[in-house]
């Protein structure tokens, strides 16, 4: 079973955008801030094959999580999703340029998601 990693502050978005994932037949691990994720990832070893990474996060913010994700070869290739409540051009277009390969708005609907995540090529 395939591995995504949730990165949010809020756990009541990490639990929505991983029964979505669920549906898709994703394993879902949970990370409340980039230093966390990180971490995990770090001491753990851990396989995964996409991330969904807020932008606005105590510790280490969404933006910084992608920047140093992408630093690190066995992670340069991995699909990230940016789910935010940024709205702003200049911003999404940082998150991209940093190596966030999609960005979604919040408030987002599961099709939303769906969309995003078929984009990717990470669902069929």
């Amino acid at each position: 079973m395939p591995q995504a990693m949730v990165v949010d502050d809020s756990r009541a978005m990490r639990m929505i955008l991983g029964r979505t994932l669920l549906r898709y037949g994703y394993g879902v691990l949970q990370a409340s801030n980039g230093k966390d994720a990180l971490d995990q990832l770090h001491q753990n070893a851990l396989q995964v094959s996409l991330f969904l990474v807020d932008w606005n996060m105590p510790e280490m913010n969404g933006l910084e999580f992608v920047k140093n994700l992408r630093a690190e070869p066995r992670f340069g290739s991995i699909p990230i999703l940016m789910v935010t409540t940024e709205t702003e051009a200049d911003q999404m277009c940082a998150a991209l340029e940093a190596g966030a390969n999609e960005y979604v708005i919040k408030p987002f609907t599961d099709e939303t998601i769906e969309d995003k995540l078929r984009m990717l090529g990470v669902i069929g």
